[in-house]
Parts: C-alpha cells; structure tokens; sequence
C-alpha cells in the first residue's frame, strides 16, 4: 500500500505524451481487459516502466497506471468533497482543521481504495492520501509558486 501511495503522489512528475504504436502490446492488451467499452484513450509513459491512460468513461475523466509487463497498478479520477466517505471527512476536520479542501481523488488500487485530497492554508498545498476508514497512509506539503 505505501508502495502505491508514493506512487500516487510521483506519478506526474516526469509523464511524456507517446502514441498508442509506442505503448507495449501487454499494456493495450491489459487496458483493453480491464476497459473493455473505453475506445478513445492518450497514452503516457510515466517514470520507469510505467504507462498511464487518460480516457473519460460516462462523462467522467480518469487515469489508470499499468507496468510495462501489463500489470494494473491502479485507476483514479476526480470527485467531490461530498463524495467522500465520513469517516475521511472526518479526518479532514481533526487533523487538517485549519486546510481547505482544494480537490479530491478516488484511487482504486490492487490493494483497495484510497482518496488523494488536496488541501490549501493560505500559501501552502498539501497532498494527503487516506485510506477508507479515514487512516492518514501518506501526506506531502508544497509550497505554491508564485506568479
């Protein structure tokens, strides 16, 4: 699970735009199983060997990262404040009580589901990831740029 907590914060780091003919057949074949009715779909190659889809599914936008061997890692896509569970809600307003919730994500990962939320204090964001039962897995504080 911190495994792919860490890679849930990294994997925008270092992401290159790659056509469909560059993605390894065991990737297409393995996105294809998982996705069977998503047709349009830009690829990405992440750090290492890993690829990322970005393709919408009913109206929604979503991510799913694959190894190169075609192993699923893990699928997220945006949601609302008010689509997460209480007891993260919770967390949120004990231990981040003076952060804004900016934006959230659901991730479904081999190892079950954990929400990224992104929190902002005057100048400063900070990434969290917890999982459903509202246990802080991982939490990273950035600086904003300024303008």
């Amino acid at each position: 699970m911190v495994i792919a907590c860490g890679i849930l914060l990294t994997s925008q780091a270092c992401a290159q735009k790659k056509p469909k003919s560059e993605v390894p057949q065991p990737v297409k074949d393995a996105f294809v199983t998982k996705f069977p009715n998503v047709s349009k779909v830009k690829w990405e190659k992440e750090e290492g060997n890993e690829w990322e889809a970005d393709f919408k599914m009913n109206k929604v936008a979503y991510s799913a990262s694959f190894k190169a061997s075609g192993e699923w890692i893990e699928t997220e896509h945006e949601i609302s404040s008010s689509e997460l569970p209480e007891a993260v809600k919770n967390t949120l307003k004990i231990q981040f009580s003076d952060y804004e919730i900016d934006d959230a994500e659901m991730a479904e990962t081999a190892h079950g589901t954990v929400y990224e939320v992104k929190l902002e204090k005057g100048e400063q964001e900070m990434e969290v990831v917890l999982d459903a039962t509202g246990k802080v897995m991982k939490k990273k504080v950035e600086e904003e740029d300024e303008d």
